[in-house]
């Protein structure tokens, strides 16, 4: 099992979960993250941080954000992040931090 990112994310990319992963398998695009599969160890630490609950197991993510299963799948085509960085929280930020 791997987790996945979802759409909450998108444009919002608060990097909590990614300061936080063990393994560096967080990659960052301009307006999210990803979760690399073959790197991530499914401890679930990142779940936790993750303000607007965006995370979610391979085999558990909602109908709605299947798709979103092989976008993280690309992720190694990005650049890692492992610190904390400043939220976008950008316009199409859809999620509300806690």
């Amino acid at each position: 099992m791997t987790y996945v990112v979802t759409e909450s994310c998108v444009d919002c990319k608060y990097t909590d979960c990614a300061a936080v992963c063990p393994v560096e398998a967080f990659h960052q695009l301009p307006d999210r993250l990803y979760i690399n599969p073959d790197t991530c160890i499914d401890c679930d630490a990142c779940v936790p941080e993750c303000p607007v609950e965006a995370i979610y197991p391979d085999t558990a993510v909602p109908e709605q954000y299947i798709e979103w299963i092989k976008m993280n799948a690309e992720a190694e085509k990005y650049p890692i992040i492992s610190a904390k960085e400043p939220a976008l929280n950008g316009p199409k930020c859809t999620g509300t931090p806690e």
